[in-house]
């Protein structure tokens, strides 16, 4: 592990890369990366970025959209192969078809999506910007939300604003439940219960608090509360437990693991370094329209970056 760890290092330094890890990166990949944030602070940081070459550990469209906000770096991804299921319930040809049928609407779409969707989307947000996303667009106006369902009836229910919802979820955090939270609390009964709004309405109901990754991780921080039901992407913890080691997280449930999170190893990490490969890259016809929703969603987020050295 050592080895690797100094040789990523070195292939980094002499690449003029800058490594960027998701929340739900495994830990050891979290530890090696410049920073670590949820997709809003990383594709801050892709886009100011000096770096010559940048690393995405995440999934796919986490690594599209560096390549969308810095078409002229080298955006690589360990594993390719690492996708969204939510991302894979939307196709451009659907949201095309949808938008027909609505016309008047404006379509936010979550950074969740592929390029193509995005393309096809008037603005883009993120789960921590969506409630700032969703109310910047005039009240007369019909909204179309893709595609998660789980966090357009979070927003809607917070702001008071209908939209038009797409029937996509998150998988992993669809694996929470109500009955999983209830029995956390049993057996913690002192224990703040922190979700993130990808759960289910009935799991949101029973949170204390409700927040993206990096609203999460900066809750648990500021909490006097020494015991904290982690209702989200169990990778996660690993970043609470450096950040308050003082303080006990309980996983929702062991369920609560994204296999494709999970695919991004050091080994993979040193290839990718090694051979430049795999590369993301964007056709700029794609590119051009997709950089407009997530432009205007980077204009309206006016908070810092919401990624972190580790």
């Amino acid at each position: 592990m050592e080895s690797i760890v100094k040789k990523i290092l070195a292939l980094k330094n002499r690449r003029r890369a800058v490594i960027l890890a998701h929340n739900y990166q495994r830990g050891e990949v979290q530890d090696i990366a410049d920073f670590t944030g949820d997709s809003l602070g990383l594709s801050q940081q892709a886009a100011r970025t000096d770096a010559e070459v940048i690393v995405f550990c995440g999934v796919h469209f986490m690594a599209e959209t560096a390549a969308i906000l810095c078409p002229n770096k080298v955006v690589l991804m360990p594993d390719a192969q690492a996708g969204c299921p939510m991302a894979n319930m939307i196709t451009a040809e659907d949201l095309r078809k949808k938008k027909e049928e609505l016309p008047n609407a404006r379509v936010v779409c979550y950074v969740n999506t592929t390029a193509t969707v995005k393309a096809e989307s008037d603005i883009c947000c993120t789960s921590s910007n969506a409630q700032k996303i969703v109310a910047s667009i005039p009240l007369e106006e019909e909204i179309l939300f893709v595609p998660d369902k789980s966090l357009g009836a979070y927003v809607s229910s917070k702001i008071g604003r209908r939209m038009h919802l797409w029937p996509g979820y998150c998988p992993t955090h669809h694996r929470i439940l109500a009955q999983d939270i209830k029995k956390r609390k049993e057996e913690w009964p002192r224990a703040r219960v922190v979700v993130h709004p990808e759960c289910t309405p009935d799991v949101i109901a029973l949170a204390d608090h409700v927040a993206s990754t990096t609203g999460i991780a900066k809750h648990c921080r500021e909490t006097s509360t020494k015991e904290i039901i982690v209702g989200t992407e169990n990778g996660i913890i690993h970043r609470l437990k450096k950040e308050s080691p003082e303080k006990t997280f309980i996983p929702a449930t062991p369920q609560a693991v994204c296999p494709n999170m999970k695919k991004n190893t050091l080994e993979k990490l040193l290839w990718c370094l090694e051979d430049m490969e795999p590369h993301i890259t964007v056709p700029e016809s794609i590119a051009s329209r997709a950089r407009l929703a997530i432009e205007r969603m980077l204009e309206l987020s006016e908070e810092p970056s919401h990624a972190v050295k580790p």
